[in-house]
């Protein structure tokens, strides 16, 4: 299946490739969202544990599949300072998330009303917990298309397999994350069908991320250490400002933990037996 998957990954466009592969992690969003047909409340501690897993495979990824992909290359591209393109583009993707968290009006999962971030607005509780998630998905897909174009350019250390690996992370990740956007929603007494379309609204962010990495790597070469890097950055901010916080507001944080754990080692896992 995976050989099917690489062969054609390959023969076809990156840019649709990358576009395929977010639209993939968009749709699993989606199913994860989808629940909320079929249930009404989610356990705490399933939620916490979702969330942890969301983290761990954020983070996983952001190094097997970004950074370490962004060093090697930089010691071909940069060799008088190859740690420069992969330290200037982590430090300009996480101070780009943290513009964005400051300025977007967002609400993050298991927050109280009276602790929305960014600028003031009047908006519902409801957009602000998309909004929140869809600052989130911003450097996934992200992340999923730089890889698609460095693979595409035949950059050392990036390949489609590796690529197809990062989307199959994401995806696995996104659909807690789908489940764990709408069922708040659904709860709070929002209808089955608009806890839904907010739930996978929030990842539609993605495959448009995802084509713009994509180009941007594929015809300007010299930034694709700084693209790789860029994406890490920015996840790993999310991670710590946004995902991790969330674990941490009720007694499950011990689940939050494990199931962070669990998310590291299936990115981990996927990344080197499939990348």
């Amino acid at each position: 299946m995976m050989q099917q998957l690489e062969h054609f990954f390959t023969h076809i466009d990156p840019v649709f490739a990358a576009f395929l592969a977010t639209t993939f992690t968009w749709l699993v969003t989606a199913a994860g969202a989808s629940l909320v047909f079929f249930f009404k409340n989610m356990h705490r501690g399933l939620l916490d544990g979702m969330l942890g897993f969301t983290g761990g495979v954020m983070v996983a990824a952001s190094f097997w599949s970004l950074l370490m992909p962004s060093i090697e290359l930089s010691e071909r591209l940069y060799p008088s300072a190859p740690w420069m393109p992969a330290a200037v583009g982590f430090l300009t993707g996480a101070l780009f998330l943290f513009f964005l968290d400051k300025k977007l009006p967002h609400l993050h999962i298991n927050f109280n009303d009276n602790e929305t971030e960014g600028v003031k607005t009047q908006l519902h509780k409801t957009t602000l917990l998309v909004l929140a998630i869809t600052l989130h998905n911003i450097p996934e897909g992200l992340a999923v298309g730089v890889l698609f174009g460095a693979a595409a350019n035949g950059m050392e250390g990036a390949t489609i397999a590796g690529a197809i690996a990062l989307a199959i992370g994401i995806g696995i990740q996104n659909f807690p994350e789908g489940f764990a956007v709408a069922m708040p929603l659904r709860r709070a007494g929002a209808s089955r069908t608009k806890s839904f379309m907010y739930g996978q609204l929030s990842a539609i962010v993605e495959p448009i991320a995802g084509v713009i990495g994509a180009m941007a790597v594929i015809y300007m070469e010299p930034i694709l250490p700084f693209a790789l890097s860029f994406a890490a950055g920015a996840m790993i901010f999310v991670v710590v400002e946004e995902v991790i916080p969330e674990t941490q507001r009720d007694k499950y944080t011990d689940v939050a933990v494990l199931g962070f754990i669990g998310g590291f080692l299936v990115m981990m896992i996927l990344d080197v037996a499939l990348g």
